[in-house]
């Protein structure tokens, strides 16, 4: 039975001709350049931010006016063709997080002054609230859903190398390594998508925006390899509850499902682990003599120090949770390092189920991306035994990239060593990916991870953690399994860690 359900766990369900897994910026960078180029009639760009001096190409040197700028790429490309019609839609971030970023994004707006692109900043959400989609839609016949924006600090390649000269900012610094996963599609869900974009445009700027007219060509990049063709894709969302709008919760429901139908493995990548639902659903699996294998790779600690005093003391409580129901020794959570040690951070939000689905988009596994922000991601779920084998490599490539082996790699060990968790054992010998343990916590520690400040889970307790907790609690009870949380309040002791 398929777990992509229209109106329950996705929007839509649509064909794509072709889908291709984009690992780390470099690759999708490329493919935007590409498919702007081939751009005819439409570009429409959704984000959490954009920074129009972020080059496509970095070469380790920065000089004003880089040609491969993404800004002035757009400028060009409207002036070479005024009947382009290009829309740049981005989050009008709060001024305090606005101004903790490297490109103030309301100066964006100056740049494209006096030009044929259309850029607007979107405040559309409740207070607190973020819009967090990122699509790139082209003539309604390319789409690609991200995990990161297009900014400076996000160029990275799978290498994940410790000198890396090409992640040079304009401010002459090198940002830290930085992992990110993309899925780019063609066909009818490209279509869908724009409706999508034309939709938030709707409702950020209230004019109406007409489809692309139909025209000739393809702006799939000719370099990039389909990995998958001829499949369903469903289209997930989370919109918060705002200005009579209902709730729209799919993400979340899709998570749930997904966690269910696992059979062998479950693979989680994703910036933040704090949902008390999620840990639940994940330690029920673990509960069951025959469930799944559960893997999760994440930041070993939040770039930002809100992150690290709000996402991190609540994802040890998360982890502390699954310690405790892992009594057959079936989890693991670890976090990335390049060959020196220096912690690569992980951005990416993919979860893949054994080798039937693979999604990829912007939510995160914390409260907020299930019902407070906007969020969006897209889901394939193989139907041939050819999908279920490039389902299978992309996850062993994800895994692998990090160790320092290719996918083919990790499948090999996969087989010879009878698991997936045993194979990434064998792997591991420079110990590239490392325990996540849980922290050790102050009273205000402990505090901020309990009522999980910061990470609402929708508009109704956004400013009452009081009545968040409750809520949270309550749904965890009614899992039928462990509660996150004691009677008093407080996170379970954590199990003592298991040998390799």
């Amino acid at each position: 039975m398929s777990v992509l359900i229209p109106d329950d766990t996705v929007w839509r369900v649509a064909r794509a001709n072709r889908a291709a897994f984009l690992v780390d910026t470099e690759a999708y960078y490329a493919a935007v350049f590409e498919a702007l180029r081939k751009a005819k009639r439409s570009v429409l760009l959704l984000g959490w931010g954009f920074d129009p001096r972020t080059r496509l190409f970095p070469d380790g040197q920065e000089t004003p006016d880089d040609p491969d700028e993404a800004g002035r790429i757009l400028v060009e490309l409207s002036r070479a063709r005024p009947d382009l019609d290009i829309r740049l839609l981005i989050w009008k971030s709060a001024l305090p997080i606005a101004a903790s970023q490297e490109f103030f994004p309301h100066k964006a707006r100056k740049w494209f002054e006096g030009t044929g692109v259309h850029f607007r900043l979107d405040d559309s959400v409740p207070l607190g609230a973020c819009h967090h989609q990122k699509l790139l839609v082209v003539d309604d016949k390319l789409a690609i859903c991200a995990s990161g924006d297009i900014c400076v600090d996000r160029w990275d390649t799978p290498g994940h190398r410790d000198h890396e000269p090409r992640r040079i900012m304009p401010d002459q610094e090198c940002h830290a390594p930085r992992h990110e996963v993309m899925l780019m599609v063609d066909g009818p869900v490209a279509r869908d998508l724009g409706d999508l974009a034309r939709e938030r445009w709707l409702r950020a700027t209230k004019q109406a925006l007409s489809p692309p007219a139909e025209v000739e060509g393809d702006p799939w990049p000719a370099h990039v390899p389909a990995h998958i063709l001829d499949m369903e894709v469903g289209i997930a969302r989370t919109l918060p509850n705002w200005r009579h709008a209902p709730p729209v919760e799919e993400i979340r429901h899709l998570t749930q499902v997904s966690i269910a139908s696992a059979r062998d493995i479950i693979y989680l990548e994703n910036q933040y682990f704090t949902s008390p639902l999620i840990a639940e659903a994940l330690a029920a699996r673990l509960a069951e003599p025959d469930g799944p294998e559960i893997v999760l790779v994440s930041t070993g600690a939040s770039p930002s120090w809100f992150d690290q005093l709000t996402m991190d003391r609540a994802r040890s409580n998360m982890l502390w949770r699954l310690r405790s129901a892992d009594v057959f020794g079936r989890f693991r959570a670890y976090y990335p390092v390049t060959p020196a040690g220096t912690k690569i951070i992980v951005h990416s939000k993919t979860t893949v189920i054994d080798d039937t689905l693979a999604r990829v988009g912007s939510a995160n596994l914390n409260n907020r991306s299930g019902g407070f922000d906007t969020e969006l991601e897209l889901a394939i779920e193989a139907t041939t035994d050819r999908a279920r084998l490039n389902i299978a490599a992309f996850r062993d490539r994800a895994i692998g990239h990090f160790l320092g082996y290719t996918g083919d790699a990790v499948g090999k060990a996969r087989q010879e060593r009878g698991g997936f968790i045993s194979a990434i054992d064998a792997l591991n010998r420079e110990g590239r990916l490392s325990p996540i343990l849980p922290m050790k916590m102050t009273k205000f520690g402990e505090f901020i991870a309990a009522y999980h400040l910061g990470d609402p889970v929708n508009v109704s307790d956004s400013w009452r953690p009081g009545r968040r907790r409750e809520r949270l609690y309550a749904e965890a009870r009614s899992l039928g399994q462990r509660g996150l949380f004691t009677a008093g309040g407080q996170p379970p002791p954590p199990a003592k860690p298991r040998s390799p």
